[in-house]
């Protein structure tokens, strides 16, 4: 249960046994469900792209995917996390997963009946951007339902797990798609790839109605919240609401650093990386380059949860987050492929690592009434400001090249890091004091 005693905030250690909450079995259909969605969004992207970049040849239309992508989640992820405390969050979910399968169906329309124009896939790829969001805050809230406090940890690492394998099968399945159904039959049954999902949740025994008809009784803990959503004034508020908390504020903080200065978007600039270390686009080297962070998350995922070693505490991801810093780093200055490839491969690692940390954190020391729109507003931090990660190293990049760019911004970072975490040390001892 969130803490709402007033009193300083704890942490929970990890459990010793491995896969904790693999042992649930609706946890076991969630995950199974969110891996093939999340893989079923990196197929629509492998397909729609392809096709929008054979037919309009347009950078600045590419440029627009990103960012229609990350944008919705930087304006409106305290709002869907709101939505989802405020209804429930299966059908915000469903809501979601809806929204996912009428854009890729709208897409085999325009490639089957040949009419797409440039306008329509802008309209098609703000959608997809809007389903992301929905999909994002509720999600989290409810794996909460799911596991409890005790297993949220690991409820938190094997939903990152099971986006990590959609996102590492997605690439794979959608090329094999492309080149055996053609892009048109290939998006129609992407589409098909959702519904586990959709259909799992019309049922799953969850949600504020379930809990209180199983209890007998109406619980705070269950109960939907009543707070209205007021709009953009939700976020001050939200800001306002949660100042006084020191890990919640931390982690949201570092979360949103990470994003805002080099976040993923060294993977934009890959191809000019790997010409460097001797890699052409169309060689398996190149292809290892790409997969190499999410191989790293995905064996995270699995390692920590046969053997969880690393204590639930925020200045452990403060560590974790100072040492990928400095394996960014150390991979923007290395000239041999396999040191960058290696490199890559633990930054995946301990990227999944103090991310899902850093998650667990807020959500656990979130007071139950907030929880909503705090998560909301991590989500909002930790992906939208994705959007603008793209300055710091695709901007940089121009002026200074992107092995400068993404250097410098690492070592920016790691400064900006240190000083959160002094901060962190030093409200926990005025706390206590």
């Amino acid at each position: 249960m969130a803490n709402t005693s007033g009193k300083p905030y704890k942490t929970f250690q990890s459990s010793p046994k491995s896969f904790l909450a693999l042992r649930h079995p609706d946890f076991r259909a969630y995950f199974i469900g969110a891996a093939l969605a999340m893989m079923a969004d990196f197929i629509e992207h492998v397909i729609s792209y392809w096709v929008i970049f054979e037919k309009f040849q347009s950078p600045a239309l590419a440029g627009f995917a990103v960012i229609a992508h990350w944008l919705p989640f930087l304006l409106f992820s305290i709002h869907a996390g709101a939505l989802a405390d405020k209804y429930d969050p299966r059908r915000i979910i469903q809501l979601g997963m809806i929204l996912f399968i009428f854009v890729s169906l709208g897409w085999g329309y325009f490639f089957v009946s040949d009419t797409l124009e440039m306008w329509h896939a802008v309209i098609l790829l703000i959608i997809h951007g809007f389903a992301g969001v929905l999909w994002g805050p509720a999600s989290l809230l409810f794996v909460h339902d799911i596991v409890g406090d005790k297993q949220l940890e690991s409820g938190v690492r094997l939903t990152a797990t099971s986006r990590t394998l959609g996102i590492l099968l997605g690439p794979a399945v959608g090329g094999a798609l492309l080149l055996m159904a053609g892009p048109a039959w290939g998006i129609f049954i992407n589409a098909l790839i959702y519904l586990p999902l959709l259909i799992w949740l019309w049922k799953a025994p969850y949600g504020h109605k379930y809990e209180q008809n199983k209890l007998g009784i109406e619980s705070p803990k269950y109960s939907p919240s009543k707070k209205i959503i007021r709009g953009f004034s939700d976020i001050i508020k939200t800001f306002h609401d949660i100042s006084g908390h020191r890990i919640i504020v931390t982690m949201i903080l570092l979360a949103g650093v990470v994003s805002l200065l080099v976040g993923n978007a060294y993977q934009a600039q890959m191809p000019e990386f790997a010409k460097a270390l001797g890699a052409n686009q169309a060689s398996v080297l190149y292809s290892a380059l790409l997969t190499a962070s999410a191989a790293g998350a995905l064996i995270a995922g699995i390692l920590l949860e046969i053997r969880p070693i690393l204590p639930l505490k925020a200045r452990v991801a403060f560590s974790l987050a100072i040492l990928w810093c400095g394996l960014m780093a150390g991979f923007a200055l290395s000239t041999n492929f396999y040191l960058s490839l290696l490199l890559l491969l633990f930054a995946g690692f301990l990227d999944l690592s103090f991310n899902s940390m850093a998650q667990t954190l807020v959500q656990l020391n979130t007071p139950t009434d907030l929880r909503g729109r705090t998560i909301g507003l991590f989500s909002s931090s930790s992906l939208g400001l994705k959007t603008f990660s793209g300055i710091s190293i695709g901007f940089g990049g121009s002026y200074f090249g992107v092995h400068a760019s993404l250097f410098y911004s690492s070592i920016i970072l790691v400064i900006i890091i240190f000083c959160l975490l002094i901060y962190s040390e030093i409200k926990k001892h005025t706390n206590i004091q």
